[in-house]
């Protein structure tokens, strides 16, 4: 009989972040996949995810001048909570940087506006504020002297954690784009990095599309997060590996996406799964309603795997063993749907 865990008799909760209900944009059709979607139009759509718990908030809000308590009743006619804020430092005045920009002035204003995105987390009742520092990187050999570009990041991130040590700052990683390389590139940089910044409200969210993107295992790299207590938040979705296409959860990678969920319950995780899908073509509302009953799906998979016999399976590093225990699992239940 499989072994159940501790985890998955409790009620799993889901969310998405917010521009998963947006306007999508890209060099090609610069005027957008739609029209124009402000932070109340995005929040009443999430609100129409019958089984979505969270929203993770950009900031600033759109429009700029959106009062905190709008957004509050917004949220609360639609039975949501905004987990986190992700302040956008990765915009066009950040376009040579945010943390890392040449300019002090510059970056003095990125930390303002993650410190702006902080206090309103507070009042929002959010369970982190996430940094994404998309901008700060390199394009070029020789552009940058990266201990600088290193320094920069550390100290920035280090400063805002000091200052609200009642958040959590979850540090999103991702190989390139929009920079052809990032300064928080990977899972050991970026744990290295918040080993030397040395305070306890510094973590990860691990996005699966920009691990598999980065060439990593995204189950191998939460389990590294999570050795460290680091992992702090996860946002998921699929891509080919050549890009972050952030396709809806399962469409590419189901197995290793079954993986990554297995590794987050074995550890004991037990944090929320959210979704970070872009679906430029598709509705928006049934994308995501799509990827969580994959996740769903998943998530009663997970009750149907014979532990001990994966186990022995994995001692033997018996790959064939493996897969059969986990096709099993896997496959009957997303018959079922």
């Amino acid at each position: 009989m499989p072994n159940q865990s501790r985890i998955e008799i409790q009620d799993r909760v889901f969310g998405a972040g917010i521009w998963h209900f947006g306007r999508y944009v890209d060099r090609y059709a610069t005027d957008g996949y739609g029209p124009p979607v402000s932070t109340l139009q995005a929040i009443d759509r999430a609100g129409q995810v019958e089984d979505l718990s969270v929203v993770d908030l950009t900031f600033p809000f759109d429009p700029a001048d959106l009062p905190v308590a709008e957004v509050e009743d917004a949220l609360k006619r639609n039975g949501l909570r905004a987990i986190a804020i992700t302040p956008e430092i990765y915009t066009r005045r950040f376009t040579r940087g945010a943390f890392t920009n040449p300019d002090a002035q510059v970056r003095r204003q990125a930390i303002e506006l993650v410190s702006q995105g902080a206090e309103v987390a507070r009042q929002l009742g959010c369970d982190y504020v996430k940094l994404w520092p998309g901008q700060d990187g390199w394009d070029y050999p020789f552009q940058a002297d990266h201990s600088q570009l290193w320094r920069f990041s550390l100290d920035a991130v280090g400063e805002l954690a000091a200052a609200f040590p009642d958040l959590r700052f979850a540090i999103e990683y991702k190989p390139r784009e929009p920079r052809n390389s990032m300064v928080f590139s990977s899972v050991s940089k970026t744990l290295l990095g918040i080993e030397e910044i040395g305070l306890p409200n510094v973590g990860i969210l691990l996005d699966f599309g920009h691990s598999l993107y980065g060439g990593e295992s995204p189950a191998d790299a939460a389990r590294l997060a999570i050795s460290r207590g680091r992992l702090f938040a996860i946002d998921v979705n699929d891509n080919y590996r050549g890009w972050d296409d952030d396709m809806v959860v399962g469409s590419v990678h189901l197995t290793e996406t079954f993986e990554f969920f297995y590794a987050l319950q074995d550890a004991g995780w037990d944090g929320v799964w959210q979704l970070d899908q872009f679906p430029f073509r598709e509705d928006s509302v049934e994308a995501a309603r799509a990827g969580i009953r994959v996740m769903k799906a998943i998530d009663r998979a997970l009750g149907l795997v014979d532990r001990e016999a994966l186990t022995a399976a994995q001692q033997a590093q018996d790959a064939l063993a493996a897969q059969r225990i986990v096709q099993r699992a896997l496959l009957s239940t997303m018959v079922e749907q």
